[in-house]
C-alpha cells in the first residue's frame, strides 16, 4: 500500500462495522487521519453503544494510524456539524467525507408508518445533506475536497423498501446536483452502490429475497443492449463468499477520495463484489411527437406501438387479488 492520503483528514460515518469499517481502515492505511463516526445502533436505528467506533479506532492506532471516535448523529443538522468539528478540532482540517451510516425500517408501503418513512430518510438523505453542508465551507476555503455518498442499488426499486429506496436514489440526485456546484472548487462528489454480506443484508427474510430476485430478473430485460466495458485485474477468480466480503467496497470508495479520484465527479459507481461499475445517467430512450397538443384518442392509438412497445414493467402482470 502507498500513502495516497498522507496529510489528509477523513470522516467516515457508520464506520464501526461492515462497509464503513473497511473504508475507515483503508483510509488510515493510506495515511489519512480518520474520524470514525458510529452511534453503535441496531440495524433499525435503536440502541446506542460507543464500542464499535472505539474498537475501530483502537485497531487503526494499533496498526500505526491516527483516528478518533465520534458518536454524534448524522440525522440532525447540529449533531452532524459536531462530527465535522471533531475533525477540525482533532486534526485541523477536513478533506474527505464518506457517508456510510444507515438504518432499515423495511415494510410494504401499505403497512409503513410515517415514523418508519421519516426515520430512514432522516438518516440516509438528510444525513447526506447535513454532512455535506457542514464540510463544504471548509473544503471551499482550502480548494480541495472529496465526498462519497453510499447510496444503494435498491434505489432502482426494491419491494418492501419504499423509504430506503427513496432515500438512496435521492442521494444520487443530490450528488449529481452538488457536483455541478462544487467542481470549480476542486471538490468531487460521487454516489456509490455498495454491497456485501452485512448486518443489513442478514435481516432480509428468505421470502423477500426470492421476491426481489424475481423482480430483478424481470427488470433485467430492460437493461442496455450493449455489453458493459470491463477492465479486469490479473488475479484468480475467488469464491462467492469472498466476493460478498463488505471490505471489497473499500478500495473503490477510497480511490474516489484520492487526488487522482477527483477526476471523477457527479457519477454513480458500483463497488459491490469484484467489479467496479459506472452507471449511466437517465436519458431518453424513445419519443413521440406531434405539432400540437396530444389527445387521449391519439395516445390510445400510438402508445401501444411506440413508447409502450416491448416495455417490460418492474413486476410481471399478475391477476388482481380478491
Amino acid at each position: 500500500m502507498g500513502k495516497r492520503l498522507e496529510g489528509r483528514v477523513a470522516v467516515v460515518t457508520g464506520a464501526g462495522r461492515g462497509i464503513g469499517r473497511g473504508v475507515a481502515m483503508l483510509m488510515a492505511e493510506e495515511g489519512a487521519s480518520v474520524v470514525v463516526n458510529d452511534l453503535g445502533v441496531a440495524v433499525d436505528g435503536t440502541g446506542v453503544s460507543a464500542s464499535p467506533a472505539e474498537e475501530v479506532v483502537e485497531e487503526i492506532k494499533n496498526a500505526g494510524g491516527m483516528a478518533v471516535a465520534n458518536q454524534d448523529s448524522v440525522a440532525e443538522y447540529e449533531s452532524a456539524s459536531k462530527i465535522i468539528q471533531t475533525a477540525l478540532d482533532s486534526f485541523g482540517r477536513i478533506d474527505a467525507v464518506c457517508h456510510v451510516a444507515g438504518i432499515l425500517r423495511d415494510r410494504m408501503v401499505f403497512n409503513m408508518t410515517e415514523e418508519e418513512w421519516d426515520a430512514v430518510l432522516q438518516v440516509h438523505l438528510s444525513g447526506a445533506f447535513n454532512m455535506v453542508r457542514a464540510a463544504v465551507p471548509h473544503m471551499i476555503n482550502q480548494s480541495y475536497g472529496r465526498i462519497v455518498l453510499f447510496s444503494s442499488g435498491s434505489g432502482l426499486g426494491s419491494s418492501g423498501q419504499a423509504n430506503y429506496s427513496a432515500a438512496k436514489e435521492g442521494m444520487v440526485g443530490f450528488a449529481r446536483s452538488v457536483a455541478r456546484e462544487l467542481a470549480a472548487y476542486n471538490i468531487a462528489i460521487n454516489a456509490v452502490y455498495p454491497g456485501g454480506a452485512t448486518r443489513m443484508t442478514a435481516t432480509v427474510p428468505d421470502s423477500t429475497r426470492q421476491l426481489r430476485s424475481q423482480q430483478q430478473t424481470a427488470a433485467a430485460a430492460t437493461a442496455t443492449r450493449q455489453a458493459p466495458t470491463m477492465a479486469t485485474q490479473g488475479a484468480p477468480i475467488q469464491g462467492p463468499e469472498e466476493a460478498r466480503d463488505p471490505e471489497n467496497n473499500a478500495p473503490k470508495a477510497v480511490y474516489l477520495c484520492t487526488e487522482a479520484g477527483g477526476a471523477i465527479t457527479g457519477q454513480v459507481i458500483g463497488t459491490s463484489g469484484w467489479p467496479m461499475t459506472l452507471y449511466s445517467p437517465r436519458h431518453v430512450t424513445k419519443s413521440i411527437h406531434k405539432n400540437g397538443r396530444w389527445t387521449l384518442d391519439a395516445l390510445d392509438e400510438l402508445m401501444p406501438i411506440s413508447l409502450g412497445a416491448g416495455l417490460v414493467n418492474p413486476v410481471p402482470p399478475t391477476p388482481p387479488r380478491e
